[in-house]
């Protein structure tokens, strides 16, 4: 493997500060969220999570990443503004680091921006080394992941973690189950193999919405994180837009009867799972119910023949 260390650079300004932000800190050092754009984001769950701690914190850069080096450009291309006879504008990739204070003032680590296409154990060697420079206590992951449960019923989260006692809280939704790897997945792998501890909460997004903002499922995210490590993300602050979008997605549902009855089948499946949790399948069979995939699939044609700007495209 190629030094890990000459694929990011630190900020020495903003590693001072850190260091003088940590004195008096009851812990180690600062907790380290990550949520990379990547493979899966259902809801943008991630992406607004680092968006709304963006807006609503006071950040500074830690340390960049040398996405040259990280990114396939053929296959993600960036985009450019053309303007009348000239390139004016590049929305120029990154991924990055910054310090962010909750509302208390109490400082965390945030890790953002595109997910590397190559080089995956360089980077997670590299985000090893931030996190053994900085002393970084715990390192956690939040996006969200399809499923076939409905908007109208509270959203759940599969949490994971590098060692039980991070997650025993928590309900195990599945049992052993292959997907495709990310790197942030491949991360919080590597972390645990070395002794860090490092966890994260997928939420459970209805597929039906997987390609559209669902701030809710920002909402579940930041709520896990806030219970996790003490601190005050001032999720209240993304209450307004979760409410906009629910009136949308209830407006778009009783425009139409068989949606109605879609929606109301997902209900009827899920209250039946929760009726008798223990099974390690989120989609519990009930009898003369449509699979999640039929119901989706019908769910989805719909909203594609809505057009318009709602909430839910």
């Amino acid at each position: 493997m190629l030094d890990p260390s000459e694929i990011y650079d630190v900020e020495p300004d903003a590693a001072e500060l850190l260091d003088a932000a940590r004195t008096g800190l009851t812990y180690a050092g600062p907790v380290l969220l990550h949520a990379v754009r990547g493979f899966i984001d259902a809801g943008s769950a991630g992406l607004l999570a680092a968006a709304h701690l963006a807006q609503e914190l006071t950040t500074s850069r830690l340390a960049a990443f040398d996405v040259d080096q990280l990114l396939d450009y053929r296959s993600r291309r960036p985009t450019m503004t053309f303007d009348s006879t000239t390139w004016s504008a590049y929305a120029e990739p990154e991924l990055v680091l910054d310090v962010v204070h909750d509302a208390a003032g109490v400082p965390f680590l945030l890790l953002h921006g595109l997910e590397p296409d190559i080089q995956w154990e360089r980077y997670a060697a590299a985000v090893r080394q931030l996190i053994e420079r900085f002393d970084v206590p715990l390192t956690i992951g939040i996006h969200g992941i399809p499923m076939g449960v409905p908007h109208t019923r509270p959203l759940s989260v599969t949490a994971h973690g590098t060692r039980p006692g991070l997650v025993g809280d928590h309900t195990s939704w599945f049992g052993s189950v292959q997907v495709p790897a990310s790197a942030s997945s491949l991360l919080e792998y590597r972390l645990g193999k070395s002794g860090h501890d490092a966890m994260g909460f997928a939420v459970h997004v209805p597929h039906y919405l997987a390609q559209s903002p669902f701030p809710q499922a920002t909402i579940a995210a930041l709520e896990n994180v806030q219970r996790a490590t003490g601190l005050d993300l001032r999720v209240a602050a993304l209450t307004a837009g979760a409410r906009a979008a629910t009136e949308e997605i209830e407006r778009q549902v009783e425009a139409s009867p068989e949606v109605s009855a879609v929606v109301r089948a997902l209900e009827e499946q899920y209250d039946t799972f929760t009726a008798s949790v223990g099974s390690m399948n989120l989609l519990a069979e009930a009898a003369g119910i449509p699979t999640a995939d039929e119901l989706g699939d019908e769910f989805e044609r719909f909203l594609a023949q809505q057009g318009g700007d709602g909430a839910t495209h």
